[in-house]
């Protein structure tokens, strides 16, 4: 039992130490953002792709891992949970402090990666609403403004002013 706790010590260490990873690459990817640095932002993805890739694996190993303790503790039906596992190795205190605390730091480093992405997702909204503004702007100073010329049916004919602006020939 303890060789089964140590593994599941190890690997929620090497998920933490991933999800740090990918912290430090996110406030990479929230400064590449601001400074519009397309080139920055696909190498940053690239790398979080392999991250993430690891972490999904980490995480199959530790659901493994926990169905393997979950047999061994004879609660063969149902996948404990690492609390629970925590809380079942009352007889085995160094076990138990040792989970304790990679849990603590998984579940720490988990939420202040949640928090980073929720402030790059506001950012990234914003970009998008400036871009879409920029893009308005853009296509609105191509029109040229219609004149106040309306038909005998009253209704406005639509014709442009024309694009030189004033007519100086008058």
């Amino acid at each position: 039992m303890a060789s089964l706790a140590e593994e599941l010590y190890n690997v929620m260490q090497e998920e933490t130490k991933n999800y740090d990873e990918l912290y430090e690459l996110s406030q990479k990817k929230r400064k590449a953002i601001v400074k519009r640095d397309l080139k920055g932002l696909q190498e940053i993805n690239t790398a979080e792709e392999t991250i993430t890739s690891r972490l999904k694996n980490l995480e199959n190993k530790r659901v493994k891992n926990l169905g393997d303790m979950s047999v061994v503790m004879g609660h063969d039906n149902e996948i404990l949970t690492v609390t629970q596992v925590i809380s079942l190795l009352d007889s085995q205190p160094k076990e138990q402090k040792m989970l304790q605390d990679a849990k603590r730091d998984l579940v720490n480093a988990a939420t202040r990666m949640h928090q980073l992405n929720e402030q790059i997702q506001v950012l990234l909204s914003q970009v998008i609403e400036m871009t879409e503004f920029d893009l308005n702007l853009f296509e609105n100073l191509k029109k040229a403004p219609e004149t106040g010329n309306y038909n005998k049916n009253a209704y406005n004919t639509g014709d442009v002013l024309p694009s030189g602006g004033f007519d100086l020939k008058q």
